[in-house]
Formats: structure tokens, sequence, C-alpha cells
């Protein structure tokens, strides 16, 4: 399909009277003051037209669902009987630090220490390590917190709101690239009422990676090599799934050389090389500080009991859910629903995005991460948070939706913000684990 202009045409400024003053020096506003030079203002203004829209409809999304979170944590007051480090706190706001948001905090604070520890008469064969956890947020989290004088749960949340925005940017630019402006808006507010979207305002990492996986196939698209190459570069550095994004911008700089499409080699070849170099060398550096090559699936597997096995837990789970039985590892009844609702909802939003013959790289990113989300054990209530990255099945919602009036559109918005405090935030982190 093609492409449908998203840029703003910036208004010609009326010529200037030659009978006026003498103008005011440059840079200056007509307090005295100093403006930003014109070519950055420029630069702002067409930002601001390009993604203002689609920011403010996410902001507001995220708002009404993060308002009705906190809402029902207020109004059940579980989180104060629990611990601070597994859901509870002292305040609302505390739970969203909680969970793998400790981990984050503990390596911003004191950073790894990689091991590998029998755990004798424990529930995990191996003691569970913080290398587990890559290190480019709690990396962030750690200059923020210096640079700023915020504790680091204010530094985390910072960096996790921020990024929050920069993929709601990334994911519209991708939409709209695909299917115009409007299309690009809503996808991008649709992302903040996805399943698990409680996670974009916490202290995880799904957000800091959003923006820089949406960004990486935005740069992939649009041929833009060492962009493309620097980001997913970055991004090898931030989760483990991260593998899936790398792939699809190797394998579309691969394609791309094929076809000889591309006049030059050298930044087709950036993106087949370089990115991989920051998740492999995360890994390796694992397994050597441990002392096992295979160190880091050693402590996914023995220390989170979490590892690929093609499909055979989530069959197990599913299985179980479906005529009300538990007889499966972690099992937390309404979460684990909701993720059999995401199960199902999977193959309506796949097939219609790949009937659209989609670019490489979003098929392989997509096709890859529901892949490892569906074909490894790890909790199966956690499904909806493992699919929020994959951002590019907004687009078929997005362009479903497109066709609402303006009244009709803000309803539906509206009530799926509000419907996911409950089911992406209150569900996940108080009534199962994120």
């Amino acid at each position: 399909m093609s492409a449908i202009p998203d840029t703003a045409v910036p208004r010609q400024r009326p010529a200037a009277d030659p009978v006026a003053a003498d103008p005011a020096p440059a840079g200056a506003d007509d307090r005295g003051g100093q403006r930003p030079p014109e070519p950055l203002r420029s630069a702002l203004g067409s930002a601001a037209a390009r993604f203002g829209p689609a920011l403010g409809l996410y902001g507001a999304v995220k708002l009404i669902g993060f308002a009705v979170f906190m809402m029902l944590l207020e109004s059940s007051g579980k989180f104060r009987e629990q611990s601070p480090r597994f859901g509870g706190g002292a305040n609302p706001w505390d739970v969203v630090g909680s969970w793998d948001g400790w981990w984050y905090r503990q390596i911003a604070e004191i950073g790894y220490d990689p091991k590998l520890i029998p755990d004798p008469g424990g529930f995990f064969p191996v003691h569970q390590d913080s290398s587990a956890f890559f290190p480019l947020y709690p990396g962030l989290v750690r200059l923020v917190s210096d640079g700023t004088g915020l504790g680091l749960y204010g530094a985390g949340m910072l960096v996790s709101v921020v990024s929050s925005f920069v993929a709601a940017a990334g994911i519209y630019a991708v939409a709209a690239h695909l299917g115009g402006r409007r299309a690009g808006v809503i996808a991008a507010a649709v992302w903040g009422a996805f399943p698990g979207a409680g996670v974009e305002w916490a202290v995880y990492t799904e957000s800091l990676f959003v923006a820089l996986a949406s960004w990486a196939c935005y740069f992939t698209i649009t041929r833009q090599w060492s962009q493309a190459a620097l980001v997913a570069f970055v991004a090898g550095l931030s989760r483990p799934t991260s593998m899936t994004l790398i792939a699809g911008v190797a394998l579309s700089a691969a394609v791309a050389l094929f076809r000889r499409r591309e006049e030059g080699v050298a930044g087709p070849l950036t993106a087949i090389l370089l990115p991989p170099l920051s998740f492999f060398g995360y890994i390796g550096w694992v397994g050597w500080r441990m002392g096992h090559l295979d160190g880091y699936l050693t402590l996914q597997r023995y220390g989170w009991l979490h590892f690929f096995d093609w499909g055979s837990y989530t069959s197990t789970a599913v299985s179980n859910i479906l005529v009300g039985e538990t007889a499966y590892l972690f099992p937390y009844p309404t979460e684990d629903l909701v993720a059999v609702l995401v199960l199902f909802a999977l193959p309506c939003l796949l097939v219609p995005f790949l009937s659209r013959r989609p670019p490489l790289v979003l098929v392989v990113y997509t096709l890859g991460t529901l892949v490892l989300a569906l074909g490894s054990q790890q909790m199966f209530g956690t499904l909806s948070r493992f699919v929020l990255p994959v951002f590019p099945l907004t687009i078929p919602v997005a362009l479903g939706l497109r066709r609402l009036s303006l009244p009709s559109l803000a309803v539906v918005l509206g009530v799926a913000g509000a419907a996911s405090g409950w089911y992406a935030g209150y569900v996940i982190f108080e009534l199962g684990i994120p």
C-alpha cells in the first residue's frame, strides 16, 4: 500500500515590511530574551505537528488507565499487606516498582554479581541472579538518578514514561507510513490500552524496548540502514527477545543487498553485522563471569524456570484453564484467563496484519516474538506482557477504528483505556505476576 505523507508543510511567513523598524538581533524575542535558532524552531514545530496528535491521544488513554489502576489499588488495599518486593508498598504507586522493578533497582544501585549457586531444597534448582536482566534499562536508571538527584524509583519511572512517548511516536511513524496519519495516531493510542500496558508506566523495560524496536523498524522500512543498525544495536542490550528485532533488521538488509536495491553496501552490511554484537556480547559476558559458556541459558532455565519447550507448557496451561483445573506451574486464575483471551485474539489480529503483506522486518519481529512467547515455559499469565512489544498488531486494529467518527472513536478508546487499568494493570500486578 502506498505511503501517505505524514509530515506537515510549514506555512510561508509573510514578507517583511521594508518600512518596519530595525529588526531585532537574530535569536532575540520581543521581550529581549533569546529564542531558539530558526532551524531548531522549525524542526520543533514540524515534530509537534507530526507527532503531537498521536502523543496527545496516547497520553490521554494512558492517564485514564493509570488512574483506574491506582483507584483499584487504593480500593482493595491489598498492596499494604504485601512485601514491597512482591506487589506491595506504602502507597499505591509503589506497586509499579515491585516484582521485576525491584531487580532493576538493585542492579542500578549495586550492579551485577553473576554466579550460579545451587539452591538445595528450594523451589528453583539455582539461586536467582540479577544477571538474568539485561543492562540497558538499569544503566539508564542509574544515569538519570545521578544526573537529576531522583531516587532509583523516580528515575526508573521517568525513564519508562519518557520512553513510552518515544515508543508511541515510533508506532505512529510505522503505522502512518503503512496506513496513513489517522491510522498512525490511533495505533499509538491502542498500544496504550494493549494487554500488559500496565508496565508501560512502571519500573519495567517494555517502554524502552518498544521505543527502540519501533524506530529500528521504521528506519529499516525507510532504508535508513545506519540508523536502523545503531538503534537495533542499542536494543540488543535491553532484553533477550531483542534477538527477533535484530533478526528482522538483518534479514531485511540482506534482502536489500541480494536484490541490489542499494547504491552502496556499507549501510546494509552495518545493519547485518553490528546489531548482534550487543546481544551476544552481554550473553557472552554473563557466561564468562559464571564460568559456563551457557551460563545465561542455565540461569534462565534453573533460576527462573524459563526455557523454550516448543509450546508444551502453553498447551498444558491452556487445556487446564479451559476446564477449570490448575495442574500446571504458577496458576493465577484471573491473570491466566486474561492470557487465554489474549491467545484467542492473536489470530484475529495476526491474519489481517499478514494479509496486508507488511515489510519483512515487521513480519520477522512479530512472528519471532510470538513464537518465543508461546513456545516457552514461563508464568502463563505473563503472556499479556510478553505480547505488549508486538506493536505491529496495533495496525489492523487502527485500520478498523479509523472509520469511526471522532465522538465514537473517543468513546471506544476511553472505555478501552479505563478497562486497561484493570486487565492490563491491576490484574497483572495484584492478581498475578507481571
